[in-house]
């Protein structure tokens, strides 16, 4: 009787380190199957953010609610000063040096007074600049402007160095110093101007259709309408916006 129970024991020993055997080899079977495919398929996931990283974990676009949305970064680095995070819902594109480079931002709601507001924008930025060219839906609580939008933007300095300089510019006592400041970094070269909108096409808060191009300095000098009612200009200005020849005459 002893031995057979003896005999027993043994059985369940072998039989608790082979199930402990096979319990490891099916777990290391499935992790280097997960690590050779490196995929997984989810039906659904819910987060409140997520980092598009490349191998190295250079960060390259960010997906994300509102309150998770990352501050604006060059090379790596917040601004100085900055622009925090924490205001747009959507994603934000990374360039190889890890600045921010464009991306797509979309909100809306009712105030406390029962107004609404309501914005879509996808952006695209010229490198180590602004927004160069972008679409964009605005609404004020039913004052709407929507279109495309293409900018010029100054080479240099850089868009963080420009700001951080106009933002310092701005804190200056008011007087002839300090508009003459601002005026040399709105336009730094003669009949240049740091940025300025050069093609919008779209339409208006008053439901015009237009194709507006504007010269460097941002001066729309062709506008081709069509308003509300349906009847369509063409407008050639001059620099001072005022219309030099009109068709229909």
């Amino acid at each position: 009787m002893e031995n057979q129970i003896a005999k027993m024991q043994k059985e369940l020993s072998l039989l608790k380190w082979y199930a402990v055997i096979l319990t490891f080899t099916f777990i290391a079977s499935g992790l280097l199957a997960f690590k050779k495919s490196g995929m997984q398929h989810f039906e659904e996931i819910s987060a409140e953010r997520i980092n598009i990283v490349e191998k190295n974990g250079a960060l390259r676009m960010v997906i994300s609610n509102k309150s998770r949305s990352p501050e604006v970064l060059a090379y790596g680095k917040g601004f100085t000063p900055p622009i925090p995070g924490g205001t747009r819902p959507g994603l934000i594109f990374f360039n190889d040096e890890g600045t921010e480079n464009g991306g797509l931002v979309f909100m809306g709601g009712k105030d406390s007074t029962g107004k609404y507001s309501a914005t879509g924008h996808l952006s695209f930025d010229q490198y180590n600049q602004n927004q160069v060219l972008y679409l964009q839906y605005a609404d004020s609580n039913g004052e709407q402007s929507t279109g495309l939008h293409i900018d010029d933007w100054q080479t240099s300095p850089p868009f963080w160095q420009w700001r951080a300089a106009y933002k310092k510019a701005q804190t200056l006592p008011d007087g002839s110093e300090k508009e003459a400041l601002l005026k040399k970094l709105m336009e730094p070269k003669n009949g240049q101007k740091a940025y300025a909108q050069r093609v919008f096409v779209g339409k208006d808060e008053e439901k015009t259709a237009m194709v507006i191009l504007a010269d460097r300095m941002g001066k729309p000098r062709l506008k081709l309408l069509v308003d509300s009612n349906g009847v369509a200009k063409l407008n050639f200005l001059d620099q001072n916006g005022k219309v030099t020849y009109s068709l229909p005459k």
